[in-house]
């Protein structure tokens, strides 16, 4: 496989990860229920990510998105952005 092909994916697969990290987070929250249907088919398509061809905008698009999900989430969830941009829970 194409060198830059696998960073891609490496790529996708880390937002995807860090995604699927917040699901019992998530769940706790009023309407996350509505987003476990979507975790699921996160989980499904992480498992055959390897026949996914994706291209270098794609993998941009999809990284602004998960830093976006990840902001919105940031109040519901109690994270705050503290030492060097690690989210850590509220004390």
């Amino acid at each position: 496989m194409d060198p830059n092909a696998t960073t891609l994916q490496s790529r996708l697969l880390n937002c995807l990860e860090t995604i699927m990290e917040l699901e019992r987070d998530i769940e706790r929250l009023e309407l996350g229920h509505v987003l476990l249907a979507e975790f699921n088919q996160l989980r499904s398509f992480m498992e055959r990510i390897d026949q996914v061809t994706v291209e270098e905008e794609d993998v941009r698009r999809i990284e602004a998105a998960t830093s976006n999900f990840l902001d919105e989430l940031r109040v519901p969830l109690g994270l705050t952005r503290e030492g060097g941009g690690k989210d850590r829970p509220m004390q």
